[in-house]
């Protein structure tokens, strides 16, 4: 996905997920992993997973290494990460996990092994109450919603607005994802 669009969604999690750091923690600080997986870097992630760094370590944002690989699309280190034992269904403080990260970004193949390896497909986020299912489709990701179905999405659930994955999709002009969609209603 283009960079350009990343800050229309990146918006919520800025404004809801992420507050302040407590007095005296620095906010800069970012634990080696996470910005190793944030950077797809697997040199580097496998040294520190090999020197034993915790792999479910959070930053401020209560982010972890695999939640910034799935929001990037890297693929390989979120392999590393899971096969490290990295919990695949962690939060952050608004609700988000790697799955609706990856769901978001159209990385269909990430949201494909987060799956296979036990990912909550209907987990719900705390900011809008959407899914996985409700974020691909809110932005047209044909094939990532393709996957989420094929994994049983629930299609159905609604978030905090009332509207579902269809909603979404039909209000942003997706048809294909709305024809998708409506195949099971």
């Amino acid at each position: 996905m283009p960079i350009i669009f990343r800050p229309v969604w990146l918006l919520p999690l800025v404004l809801f997920s992420c507050t302040d750091p407590q007095p005296g923690v620095d906010a800069s600080a970012e634990p080696p992993l996470i910005g190793a997986a944030e950077a797809g870097n697997i040199t580097v992630l496998a040294q520190l997973l090999d020197d034993q760094s915790p792999v479910d370590v959070r930053d401020v944002c209560q982010w972890t290494p695999l939640m910034k690989a799935a929001l990037n699309g890297h693929l390989e280190a979120a392999r590393r990460l899971i096969e490290a034992g990295a919990a695949v269904d962690l939060t952050d403080k608004g609700g988000y996990s790697a799955m609706m990260l990856a769901a978001s970004n159209n990385h269909s193949e990430l949201v494909q092994l987060l799956l296979e390896h036990g990912a909550k497909v209907d987990q719900v986020e705390q900011t809008g109450g959407w899914t996985a299912l409700i974020w691909a489709a809110k932005q047209g990701h044909l094939e990532t919603v393709r996957v989420l179905l094929a994994h049983q999405a629930d299609r159905t659930l609604t978030d905090q607005q009332g509207r579902r994955a269809i909603d979404w999709a039909q209000a942003g002009g997706h048809q294909a994802v709305s024809a998708l969609l409506a195949v099971a209603e």
